[in-house]
């Protein structure tokens, strides 16, 4: 079955991407950033041994959008907080392996994609954790269907993301990946 990497984009308007960062150093240099992060990011991560598909949000201005590059395919991130989009993604692209990142993390690169991919070999669900507590990637098997309650009572934005998506998969095997750290402030740069 075939893999699929999934990167959660923002049009990168200033005041509506990277607002902390944006606090510290301007809110344009970090649409600026973030710009460029990505598609540093997708540079790196695009790959033959998986489709890279871009969940765009607003939906319509990001399924339209020129910033992007045009030969990736995209989906809509639709309503709703971050687990119930994600959720929604997992359960509905095509069936095969899923791994779903954030795009403001520098040190993702198609190595770190591959060892989470690799890991859903032997767990049902993998992690990639953040320095905050939270993760930059989440990646299921889907061998069976997603469990209802996944992203139940996540404290999302917390140092308790990771720990509470965790007890949402209670029953799965779960491994975990390399540690990488998120860019939120001056002080992450």
């Amino acid at each position: 079955m075939r893999k699929t990497l999934v990167v959660l984009v923002k049009e990168p308007h200033p005041g509506r991407v990277k607002t902390r960062l944006g606090a510290d150093l301007g809110m344009v240099a970090a649409a600026w950033w973030f710009r460029h992060q990505v598609h540093r990011l997708l540079r790196r991560i695009e790959d033959p041994r998986w489709e890279l598909v871009l969940a765009v949000s607003p939906d319509a201005e990001g399924l339209a959008s020129r910033v992007w590059p045009a030969h990736l395919p995209r989906i809509a991130q639709g309503r709703g907080d971050l687990g119930a989009r994600m959720g929604r993604l997992l359960r509905g692209l095509p069936p095969g392996p899923v791994c779903i990142i954030g795009a403001d993390i520098p040190d993702v690169t198609s190595a770190r994609v591959a060892s989470a991919f690799k890991a859903l070999g032997r767990a049902e669900a993998v992690f990639g954790p953040s320095e905050d507590g939270g993760y930059w990637l989440i990646g299921m098997r889907r061998s069976a269907a997603v469990p209802v309650g996944i992203f139940a009572d996540v404290r999302w934005s917390s140092a308790h993301a990771l720990h509470d998506t965790e007890r949402s998969l209670a029953g799965l095997r779960i491994a975990h990946v390399d540690r990488l750290r998120d860019v939120d402030t001056v002080e992450d740069l």
